[in-house]
């Protein structure tokens, strides 16, 4: 897969998340903050609490789950960038925070044939 189409995997997953997370009640903040160090797909707000939501997608299940696509290495980076993006937005940093997986496998169709949300996925080692 080039990385083009990649990238509108990657942007049809972080979509559909999206859709989800707000049917949930969810307040999008952002999406796709970078720094020199690292992304966050999607920035979210459940109540008080600000959601860092890494997204997983795969069309098929060739490559295992997408839920599995997450390395201790890629978890580190996504702490250090929710830890980054805290302090830059003062008005947040007061808040608790988390970070969610939300993994999504699309048929070969393009239908979604599974989504899931994994609340607190990913913790400090």
């Amino acid at each position: 897969m080039t990385r083009t189409a990649r990238q509108g995997l990657g942007t049809a997953g972080e979509v559909l998340a999206r859709r989800h997370l707000e049917r949930q009640g969810y307040a999008f903040i952002a999406a796709n903050w970078r720094d020199p160090h690292g992304e966050l797909d999607l920035i979210m707000r459940d109540g008080d609490v600000v959601v860092f939501v890494e997204v997983k997608t795969r069309r098929g299940d060739r490559l295992g789950a997408a839920e599995e696509a997450v390395t201790g290495a890629q978890a580190e980076r996504l702490l250090r960038a929710a830890q980054r993006y805290l302090a830059e937005m003062p008005d947040l940093a007061d808040l608790f925070w988390r970070v969610d997986l939300v993994a999504v496998n699309l048929a070969p169709s393009g239908a979604v044939a599974r989504l899931s949300h994994i609340v607190d996925a990913i913790h400090a080692a």
